[in-house]
């Protein structure tokens, strides 16, 4: 597992309503755990999401990576960790890996823009993030 800061871990346990007919885990649902981490990175650097967009700057996804190893399944309790860095001026790149134990079973990264809620203008990140 990677050594960096403002690393999130959460514990999740996957329902069922997470899995396709096959049994596994949907591949979309990996993105939706991505998020869980990139909420709880910014939660615990003092700026929850909600916080940002009331003070008008919002994280639009640019660009979202996935790549898959091995399946997860229902009932499995899964790690998810997630960090981030700035890319920009305007961007920020949070990155994540799930883990079932000591497998990882999948990694990736979204990129997103710092946009003024408004006038959806980029603006500079705010600096409390990954400060």
């Amino acid at each position: 597992m990677p050594e960096v800061t403002h690393q999130v871990s959460l514990e999740y346990r996957v329902p069922y309503a997470d899995t396709d007919q096959m049994g596994f885990v949907y591949y979309a649902n990996f993105l939706v755990y991505f998020e869980r981490s990139r909420n709880e990175i910014l939660r615990n650097l003092g700026i929850p999401y909600v916080e940002l967009e009331e003070r008008g700057v919002i994280l639009p996804v640019l660009e979202a990576h996935c790549e898959y190893r091995l399946p997860a399944k229902y009932d499995d309790i899964l790690k998810i960790l997630g960090w981030g860095e700035i890319v920009g001026k305007a961007r920020i790149k949070c990155h994540a890996e799930v883990w079932r134990g000591e497998e990882l079973l999948a990694s990736g990264y979204t990129v997103h823009a710092s946009l003024d809620k408004k006038t959806l203008r980029p603006v500079r990140v705010p600096s409390e993030i990954f400060a």
